[in-house]
């Protein structure tokens, strides 16, 4: 059979250092490091999954926020060009008893005067409204409240709608002006 041959020297030296037969690694300590590496990785695309599909419906829910509060503004920015358009802001200053100005006339900054202005149109009586009736328009919520029998008076008196009525006494704490009608926006 076959033997081997003796060596001597260096070669017997550097032959010590390797094992004389060759060994089998252990089977089970990198069965267990595979098994380990794939089942960590299964668990990471568990958790990345899951976490992309929880994006995914915020992400959905965020969408139909934004859509339903796109069509709100929309809708709120045609209720504001209704209200300014000219039409309806001559309707409603005729409502308060405004009339149309006449001709204007401007300063220079020497102190001369430009143009020649003219008065603005007579009112006419039925126009005119009183602040108790003003408090009532709906389309001024933030308008003072009037008493009921300052109301029923200027009605029932014809020179009651020509002229101004003093102002209805006040809750305390309460400053006269807030009983005056505003415009909105101002």
């Amino acid at each position: 059979m076959s033997r081997k041959p003796r060596l001597k020297g260096r070669a017997a030296r550097l032959a010590r250092l390797f094992p004389a037969r060759p060994r089998q690694a252990a089977r089970t300590p990198f069965v267990l490091l595979v098994v380990l590496l794939l089942g960590g990785g299964l668990i990471g695309l568990l958790v990345l999954n899951s976490a992309l599909s929880e994006g995914s419906f915020e992400m959905d829910d965020l969408q139909k926020d934004t859509k339903s509060l796109t069509d709100e503004e929309q809708a709120l920015q045609r209720d504001i060009d209704s209200y300014s358009a000219p039409d309806a802001l001559q309707r409603r200053a005729r409502e308060l008893g405004m009339v149309p100005g006449g001709d204007p006339a401007f300063l220079d900054p020497n102190g001369t005067v430009k143009g020649v202005p003219s008065a603005a149109a007579p009112r006419s009586p039925a126009a005119v409204r009183p602040p108790e009736a003003l408090a009532t328009l709906p389309a001024f919520p933030s308008a003072g409240t009037a008493t009921a029998a300052g109301a029923s008076s200027a009605a029932a008196s014809p020179t009651a709608a020509t002229t101004v009525p003093e102002p209805a006494a006040t809750a305390p704490g309460v400053s006269p002006t807030a009983a005056t009608p505003t415009t909105p926006g101002r």
